[in-house]
Parts: C-alpha cells; sequence; structure tokens
C-alpha cells in the first residue's frame, strides 16, 4: 500500500494501513487513559424488544441499532451470516475469461505464475490462488513482491524474477491495476496474464487478457468491498466450476479471513459471510499448519476463538514483519506449510523478526515524538513531518500512526537511505490525508494511498520545503473542517437497562474490525473487589458489575491504581476470558472516566 497504486477510499476510514500497521489494539492505545468520553444516544425498550426477537441480551441488541440494524431478519442475517447469501458473481467484468484460461492451464499442466504483493492480503490472494490452482492440476510457482527489492507490486525486478520460471501465464494479486508497462512487457514475451485486484483503476486501459476489479466502470459485480483474497476465493470457484472439480473451497476461507481483516476492508456484506466462517477455521484446534504455528507464536490459547481483534493486532503484524524487514517469502511459506514441524521453524523465525520490528518501532517512536516536540510543541495544529537517517522503512507507518494516537495530526514520518526519504503517512478520523499529500505533490517522487493512509518518496533534499508546504495544506484543510476530535464514542452503559451481555453474544457481534467496529462498553460506579499492577505495568482489576463479577485489564495502564477507589467508572471493549473460560468476560481497558 506504501507504493504508488491507490486504494478506493472506502475501503478504510481508520488511520491504519492495510499493513495491520497499529500493533496495538484500540483497549491497548494511550488515547483516552483518562478523560471524557461520548456516550451514543440509547434506546432501551427498542433494544429489549429487537433483543427478545432475535435471542440476545438488550446490551448486544443496542449495538445492532448502532449499527443502523433494526429489522429482524436483517438482525438475524448480521449475527449468522450465510454463505449462502454471497453476491451472484457472474457479473464480475472478465471473472469467465480468466477462468477459461485457468482452467486452460489447469488441463494442460502449464506453468502458472502467481505473484502477490508482500502485505497480508498479497500473500494470502496468492496462497488461495496458488493452492487451489495445483489441487486443480496446474503446474504453479508463486512469489510475493520484495519492498527493498523493486517495491510495492508488479515491479520491473519483480518481472524478470517471475519470468525466470518461465510461465504461460501470470497471476498478479493484490497488484497490477497500475503496472501497465510490466504487463504489456510479459505481453511482449508470449506471456498472458491476468491481474486480479481491488486498487482504484486508472483511466489508461490495462492491457491484460483478463482484470478482475470491482472498481472497474464496467464491472457489474455489485459487492464492491472484496479485497484480492476474497477475489482470489471467487476466481478459484469459477475455475472449479470451468473443470466441473469436486473441490471444497471452504478450506481456504481462513486466509480470506487473514487478508480481509489486515486489509481494512470493511466487513459488511459478503465481507462478513467469508470472514465470519473463516474466523471458525482459524479457531479450529486441528486448523492449517501455518496457522496452528502462528497461533502459538502470538499466544493465542488453544481451544479459544479467533476473532477480528485477534487477527488485526495479534497474528497480521506478524504476517507482516517479514516484508517489513526482509522477505515476505518467509510468510508465503508459512501460510502454504503443509507440515507442522516446518510451520513451527517458520513461526519462529518469523517472532524473531517480529521482535525486531517491535525494538526497532519503539526506538524510532521515541526518537520522532522527542522531534515533534522539538519542531511543533506539544499542541500540533497543522500536520507533522518528522524524518532522520536510518529510519528504516518498514516501521515508518506503525510509528506514523502512534504519532497519531498522541498528537491527534495527520502525520508523514519518513526514513532517508542514501539521500532518497521513504515515507509513510496516518491521519486521524475525518481528515484525508491523500489530499494533504497531493496539495505537495511537487515535492515528490512518488506517492499514493487512500484517506486514512498513504505512501511517499522524495528526494532528501526536498524535505524542508515538503514539510512547510504539508504543514500549510494541513492547516488550511483543518479550517475548513470541523475540530479533530479523539474523544472516544462509548456504545453502551452497563447498568439496569444494559445489563452485561454475555460471551456468546459477544462472538455473535464478530467479526469486529472495519465498518463494524468492536463496541466500547462504559462500566459506572462498577465495585472494585482488588487492584493490581501486574508484568510490564499493566493494570488489572476485579470488579462486579451489575452484580456480576469480571476482570478489567489496561494495558501500561498500572499508574493509574492509585486512582481507583471502592467504586470505578471505566471503559473499553468486552471480550471473552480465555483464562478464565466459563462464559467469563473482560474488559479490555481504553481509559477511567
Amino acid at each position: 500500500m506504501e507504493g504508488a497504486a491507490q486504494r478506493p477510499e472506502a475501503a478504510a476510514s481508520r488511520p491504519v494501513s492495510g499493513e495491520g500497521d497499529v500493533a496495538r489494539s484500540p483497549a491497548e492505545s494511550s488515547v483516552g487513559r483518562r478523560g471524557a468520553v461520548r456516550v451514543r444516544p440509547a434506546d432501551p425498550s427498542a433494544a429489549r424488544a429487537l433483543g427478545d426477537r432475535v435471542g440476545i441480551g438488550a446490551a448486544a441488541a443496542q449495538v445492532l441499532i448502532h449499527r443502523g440494524v433494526t429489522g429482524e431478519e436483517e438482525a438475524r442475517d448480521f449475527l449468522e451470516p450465510r454463505l449462502g447469501g454471497l453476491t451472484p458473481p457472474d457479473a464480475m467484468a472478465d471473472r469467465g475469461a480468466a477462468a477459461e484460461r485457468l482452467a486452460r492451464a489447469c488441463r494442460a499442466r502449464e506453468r502458472v505464475a502467481i505473484f502477490g504483493d508482500y502485505d497480508v492480503d498479497g500473500t494470502t490472494s496468492a496462497a488461495i490462488l496458488g493452492g487451489i490452482l495445483e489441487r486443480l492440476g496446474a503446474d504453479v510457482r508463486v512469489f510475493v513482491a520484495n519492498r527493498f527489492e523493486g517495491g510495492y507490486g508488479f515491479s520491473a525486478p519483480a518481472l524478470e524474477r517471475v519470468l525466470g520460471c518461465d510461465p504461460g501465464l501470470i497471476v498478479t494479486c493484490d497488484c497490477g491495476s497500475s503496472d501497465h508497462a510490466r504487463v504489456a512487457a510479459a505481453k511482449a514475451r508470449g506471456v498472458d496474464v491476468i491481474v486480479v485486484d481491488h486498487h482504484l483503476v486508472p483511466d489508461e486501459p490495462l492491457p491484460a487478457l483478463a482484470f478482475l476489479n470491482p472498481h472497474r466502470p464496467d464491472c457489474g459485480f455489485a459487492y464492491k468491498g472484496l479485497c484480492s483474497a476474497g477475489l482470489a476465493l471467487s476466481l478459484g470457484a469459477a475455475v472449479r466450476a470451468v473443470l466441473g472439480a469436486d473441490l471444497d473451497l471452504r478450506a481456504w476461507l481462513d486466509l480470506v479471513a487473514l487478508g480481509t481483516i489486515a486489509d481494512v476492508a470493511p466487513l459488511d456484506g459478503d465481507n462478513r459471510r467469508l470472514t465470519k466462517a473463516g474466523l471458525m477455521l482459524l479457531s479450529r484446534p486441528r486448523a492449517r499448519p501455518g496457522v496452528m504455528a502462528l497461533r502459538e507464536a502470538a499466544r493465542v490459547r488453544h481451544g479459544t476463538p479467533v476473532g477480528g481483534v485477534d487477527v488485526a493486532f495479534r497474528l497480521a503484524p506478524r504476517l507482516n514483519a517479514a516484508g517489513r524487514l526482509g522477505d515476505p517469502e518467509i510468510t508465503l511459506r508459512l501460510l502454504r506449510a503443509q507440515d507442522l514441524h516446518e510451520a513451527r521453524a517458520l513461526a519462529a523465525e518469523i517472532e524473531r523478526i517480529n521482535q525486531e520490528r517491535k525494538e526497532l518501532t519503539a526506538r524510532i517512536t521515541q526518537e520522532a515524538i522527542a522531534q515533534v516536540e522539538s519542531v511543533y510543541g506539544a499542541e500540533v495544529e497543522g500536520g507533522v513531518v518528522v524524518s532522520a537517517e536510518g529510519w528504516h522503512r518498514g516501521v515508518v507507518g506503525i510509528v506514523a500512526a502512534r504519532l497519531v494516537e498522541r498528537f491527534d495530526a495527520p502525520t508523514v514520518v519518513i526514513g532517508v537511505d542514501g539521500g532518497v526519504g521513504h515515507g509513510s503517512c496516518r491521519t486521524p478520523d475525518g481528515f484525508s490525508i491523500y489530499d494533504a499529500v497531493a496539495r505537495c505533490r511537487g515535492h515528490l517522487a512518488k506517492f499514493g494511498g487512500h484517506a486514512a493512509a498513504a505512501g511517499l518518496s522524495l528526494d532528501a533534499s526536498r524535505l524542508e520545503r515538503f514539510r512547510a508546504d504539508f504543514d500549510d495544506a494541513c492547516r488550511t484543510m483543518r479550517a475548513e473542517l470541523p475540530p479533530l476530535d479523539a474523544t472516544p464514542w462509548v456504545d453502551v452503559v452497563i447498568g439496569d437497562a444494559f445489563p452485561l451481555p454475555t460471551a456468546q453474544e459477544l462472538a455473535q457481534l464478530e467479526p469486529v474490525g472495519e465498518g463494524n467496529a468492536e463496541p466500547m462498553f462504559l462500566l459506572e460506579g462498577a465495585a472494585v473487589d482488588r487492584v493490581d499492577v501486574v508484568g510490564q505495568g499493566h493494570l488489572k482489576l476485579a470488579l462486579r458489575a451489575g452484580g456480576r463479577p469480571l476482570t478489567a485489564f489496561g494495558w501500561e495502564m498500572g499508574d493509574l491504581a492509585g486512582e481507583v477507589g471502592d467504586r470505578v467508572d471505566v471503559y473499553g471493549s468486552l471480550r471473552p476470558d480465555t483464562w478464565r473460560g466459563g462464559g467469563a468476560i473482560e474488559l479490555r481497558v481504553n481509559g477511567l472516566v
């Protein structure tokens, strides 16, 4: 995503990228540790009535109402989305032509090269399509882009690497929409190219044999939110139909869920149906070897359900780590591993790289915070640009997201290497970072992205002028918008009208993420039985709310322990307590009120 391609703006509205750039969940953020919250208006009688009709409590029903789900049938579909309700794919442009060409390759045992981008959506979509085509008889070679050798997408070095396996057909996954020159070069060398992508579509026609992208103006497929992992599965289903093969494609739904959540795709419509089913596979004790090894590395307890937050903030950052600091081929091999012993070895290497990524991120974040305070002061009225020689380009997106959390301002973090700066851009909700960067495009060698996140490169000599112009652009744009307000929203205040939801009800609200935010709950006057500071300064509380006991955990909030009395007003997200089990729930604390 950090290259020149552009994602549809509807695909993301949070200050994180499709690469899982924020390594902490919202409940582990330092934002809102102590202070005010905004509470969404509630309607207890409507919530009770809806809950009674569909068999859930008032608190969960009120969350549905806040999400715009008010009818009984709509609520049942939300709580139990079925794969049978997927949008018919027949109107997807070029799907039939791509399926016919791939079916021919399967019948002839023709060599097919699959090339994916280096993020989770790219690696999962390549693994999905590669795995399906192998089962259908094709001779498959799977490749992924490298951030440091060609960069984002189907670059010239990537094309030469892929052509080295002498394929008759190339399929790009999660890239290719803007790679006209490389597609044309492959075609000139007698190799057909199929592009499977979901980025914005340039006006210039793409010289591919087939181009699957719901954002093509001539694409009649009604659901536009699929990421490349979902498109890869749909294309695999089309090939299976042409061949008349008996192959259960549900086995790849776990990878669809990983790609969809990690890419911050909207968790509505088809994505909700696919991801809900995929989370069930990710949760199975006997999952695919790569998933089992990844869960172990992320310390997801055996036999516990995997939710959207687990994918976004525990699994996806690990899958992205190798591509951030080195070679994403390790991640691809993990996803395609057939042996648990091999998968554990790969997961261990990924864990080592992820630890290095965390240490780099922590160091650069502290340096960046100091630079912001030195250049801009404690309050930022425009936009932030910070840079340094040697800042690793693989983690600048994560650092930018951390600075947005702290300073609530549009932010660009740039690592300089060899006189060239590579930067990532993040922003608070409600401000288009892409538009702000576009106003400064004269300073840039390359840029791309969408409203919530962007990437750029520039000559280091242009840095100061870019910093000044970006700050001016952000000041002008912010003056035309309502003030950026990071005050957290609470969905439900727990009390007599809204008892605590059950663990089962919380699971029914999954998958949570983009387009279906994890609900926030406020516990007013909760009785405090115990206060502890555990681990590396984390806050742990034993509470009682509405007569029910629950634990509460505040990441890096141990300094607030002295402010907790016999009762406390505390807000955050409610999740099943996987340590206690037995239907217990816990509060992941966002802050005290």
